[in-house]
């Protein structure tokens, strides 16, 4: 007998057909979070309370970046879900690898992606390499409750099977009800995560410290996705790792926290050893008078 919880609100994963075109929740999530995200860093760098001067980013250069992080979160997310979480399956069907409209995004490649991106425009313009990371990173919670609210619409990623009442019961998933594990992770790596970012730009001088939010960053959201990986059901191609708890979610994360934690404590070492390599980027160079 089926048992009782919330039935999947009737959601169309498209917002609007334009013929042809569709335009998906999804992608919207990813736009949103962008130029929200995009926004929010301008309103950082305009703060001068939070540096010691002025910002060591220019607005323009904030414009010029995002197109950058644009391509590494596409990039980075897709390819990193391909390789980790169902290689097999885009070796048979490699016309799919594209199509990431249908879903499947890596989080851990997309923020390698992003950072690859970004260590490569900063070396470029002979930025502070490690500031335009603190920057991205403290906007990257806004994108992450976007596309999580955006994998709830598309009815995938769900949880575990519960008896909680506020279990939902999923298209495609069964008739048993499973924790809206999106939702979790859009509330602790979204809105709290956000919070915490907020406090330590905020109400300590940790921008001017720079590594120091982009170790929390990752150590937080590293917190967060393995405590929601105990809700969350593993990937069908996937399952469980080992022990019938431990995914492929929790084994990306758990070094996350001890990578976080390490570069907050050798951020300034970090940022002088970031400082002489970009001493040497075209940039810099262009801009050191000729004897």
């Amino acid at each position: 007998m089926p048992s009782t919880g919330i039935p999947f609100p009737a959601i169309d994963p498209v917002l609007i057909h334009l013929g042809p075109f569709a335009i998906r929740w999804y992608a919207l999530a990813y736009i949103a979070g962008l130029v929200l995200g995009w926004r929010y860093i301008l309103r950082l760098i305009s703060q001068s309370r939070l540096w010691k001067g002025p910002a060591p980013v220019s607005a323009t250069e904030i414009d010029d970046a995002l197109l950058w992080a644009v391509f590494g979160v596409i990039l980075g997310g897709r390819i990193g879900y391909v390789l980790v979480y169902d290689p097999m399956r885009f070796i048979a069907h490699p016309l799919e690898i594209p199509a990431v409209w249908h879903g499947g995004m890596s989080f851990h490649g997309g923020a390698f992606g992003v950072l690859v991106a970004l260590t490569i425009f900063s070396w470029r313009r002979g930025i502070v390499a490690l500031s335009m990371m603190d920057l991205a990173s403290a906007a990257a919670p806004i994108g992450l409750f976007f596309g999580r609210i955006a994998n709830f619409i598309n009815a995938e990623l769900w949880g575990r099977v519960t008896t909680e009442p506020w279990g939902v019961i999923f298209p495609g998933a069964g008739d048993q009800p499973r924790h809206p594990s999106q939702l979790y992770e859009a509330a602790l790596e979204g809105i709290v995560l956000f919070i915490a970012l907020r406090l330590l730009t905020h109400h300590t001088r940790a921008l001017q410290r720079p590594g120091t939010i982009m170790g929390a960053f990752i150590a937080g959201y590293g917190f967060a996705r393995t405590f929601v990986e105990f809700f969350r059901e593993p990937d069908a191609q996937l399952g469980y790792l080992y022990g019938g708890w431990l995914t492929m979610g929790m084994l990306l994360s758990l070094p996350m926290i001890l990578a976080g934690g390490l570069l907050v404590w050798l951020a300034p070492a970090l940022h002088q050893w970031f400082t002489r390599i970009m001493a040497k980027s075209p940039a810099k160079q262009s801009a050191t008078p000729k004897k």
